[in-house]
């Protein structure tokens, strides 16, 4: 993956979230080799602070994500995400979605209210998990 080819991506994106943009190119580390890049733009709603900034990773495991959309119940998934022993960094639904699957795996995805489109790079599966709510209201 050419970073000038995301970097090309990221600004057709622009118009998507003026608050905050980031890109990343992650070394997929399959045979054959292979990269990944991740561009996300932001429309700060939730935390506004820039540690809500994408694309996130879980220092835990490595998994990247890009992540559009609004977890509702993500208040009440990270009070029982903390109950388990997670901590979080930050305020944002995004962080949630991350610890979630670190927790539960894909069947984190029935535990998620409200209307979302993300790209989860699972690290030590080497797999990319792309989900999207149950009505499809947000664009992957």
């Amino acid at each position: 993956m050419s970073r000038d080819v995301l970097t090309r991506a990221l600004k057709c994106l622009a118009h998507r979230g003026p608050d905050d943009s980031g890109a990343v190119v992650v070394d997929g580390s399959s045979a054959p080799p292979c990269q990944l890049g991740f561009a996300h733009t932001r429309l700060s709603i939730i935390d506004l602070s820039p540690l809500g900034h994408q694309p996130m990773q879980d220092p835990a495991t490595g998994n990247w994500i890009v992540f559009n959309g609004e977890i509702y119940n993500f208040r009440e998934l990270r009070k029982e995400l903390e109950g388990v022993g997670v901590e979080f960094k930050s305020h944002s639904d995004t962080e949630v979605i991350l610890a979630a699957y670190r927790v539960w795996g894909e069947s984190c995805l029935t535990r998620l209210g409200g209307m979302f489109a993300f790209v989860l790079w699972d690290a030590p599966r080497k797999r990319l998990l792309l989900a999207r709510d149950p009505m499809g209201i947000k664009p992957l």
